[in-house]
């Protein structure tokens, strides 16, 4: 017989796929809604400050050093043991081989020591999941996400079902952001620090592109972008607190209005193929996100198009294990466990059974 009131599942989540050591725990209340009892993370942002950007090793080692304890303190903070877990999560990639093999081994010795099951999660998937998290939200819907690694436009048909409507053909948003930083001489992560600059400066003091504006493709491109804003800022040179103000403010705009371009094209094109839904969704993740020039883009062709955006807070937006230990149990709940030998993998594309995209090079590959 089932019981009447049957156990609301707890899954334990672990995200190591850059630098960020991060652990969750994450069910669901009575209602059946999403509860996040837990979410750890520790940013390894100094431990790389002196090198302008990720050491892969670096990080490695710092996941190894800080996990057990992570894991600890957010079953601490949920107030649970690990035999109430229901499933073990964790992120297999994409992301730095070294630091996924630190969390999946972690996230396999507990699932098998507690004889629990295992979800090795595509950390994409979690981001593109986060909005369900946050939200009530059914499928099908559209998601941006831009980050530091990523910049895609993904439709979201259900569990496990995606289409990749737009990717970048070069830099990630993100990215360029964090090389404008440090072209002009700003700290690293560089993307608060390039938005903090611009909102003093005069964005149309030096013409920059819109890459890709116009295009009927749904893809990105910033490294004309980024090479236009290098060759402003030497012919400038040397460069004064208000010149560093204005080409912050110019690189800005200029992704803001390539963005919205791009995102526009998508919503309407979004639209066309689902006239029906009665309530039509943009969900946007990743850091990027954060950025109010982006949102209030973003915000101006959700609202043309009749569309609502959906953006979860800046702190799971960026990386996080409760994004994964949600996506662990959308699968878990689904039936869709995975066996210890699960492998993790540098590359992984949401839409990995869609063919290569030619001219891509490895961002095309299916894996």
């Amino acid at each position: 017989m089932t019981p009447a009131n049957p156990p609301r599942p707890l899954i334990l989540g672990i995200e190591t796929s850059c630098d960020e050591t991060a652990a969750s725990v994450v069910g669901r209340d009575d209602a059946g809604a999403p509860v996040i009892h837990s979410n750890v993370v520790l940013s390894q942002v100094e431990e790389h400050a002196a090198f302008g950007g990720v050491v892969p090793e670096i990080a490695a080692r710092a996941h190894v050093e800080a996990l057990d304890g992570i894991v600890k303190a957010a079953m601490d903070e949920a107030g649970i043991g690990f035999d109430e877990l229901s499933a073990v999560a964790a992120t297999t990639g994409p992301g730095l081989v070294g630091g996924l093999i630190v969390g999946a081994m972690t996230g396999k010795a507990i699932a098998a020591a507690r004889r629990l099951p295992f979800l090795a999660i595509n950390h994409l998937e979690g981001h593109a999941l986060t909005p369900r998290l946050t939200d009530r939200l059914a499928y099908p819907y559209l998601l941006l996400l831009v980050s530091g690694g990523h910049s895609q436009i993904v439709l979201v048909r259900g569990l496990g079902a995606y289409e990749r409507w737009g990717t970048t053909i070069d830099d990630a948003l993100g990215e360029a952001f964090d090389k404008t930083a440090k072209l002009l001489g700003l700290p690293n992560p560089g993307g608060p620090h390039v938005e903090r600059r611009a909102a003093a400066g005069d964005p149309k003091r030096f013409a920059l592109p819109r890459p890709m504006k116009g295009n009927p493709r749904l893809d990105f491109s910033f490294s004309g972008l980024k090479t236009a804003l290098r060759m402003a800022a030497q012919a400038a040179a040397p460069l004064s607190p208000t010149d560093v103000d204005d080409l912050c403010a110019g690189f800005q705009a200029a992704a803001a209005d390539s963005l919205a371009d791009r995102v526009g094209r998508a919503l309407t094109q979004f639209r066309d193929r689902f006239p029906d839904l009665a309530d039509p969704v943009l969900a946007v993740a990743g850091g990027v996100a954060a950025n109010r020039a982006i949102r209030t883009a973003l915000e101006a062709q959700t609202a043309r198009t009749g569309v609502r955006l959906v953006a979860p807070p800046l702190a799971l937006c960026t990386d996080n294990a409760a994004m994964i230990a949600y996506a662990g149990l959308e699968r878990f709940e689904a039936g869709m466990v995975d066996g210890l030998d699960a492998p993790v993998r540098s590359r992984w594309p949401l839409d990995g059974d869609s063919a290569p995209m030619i001219g891509f090079g490895r961002r095309g590959a299916k894996a």
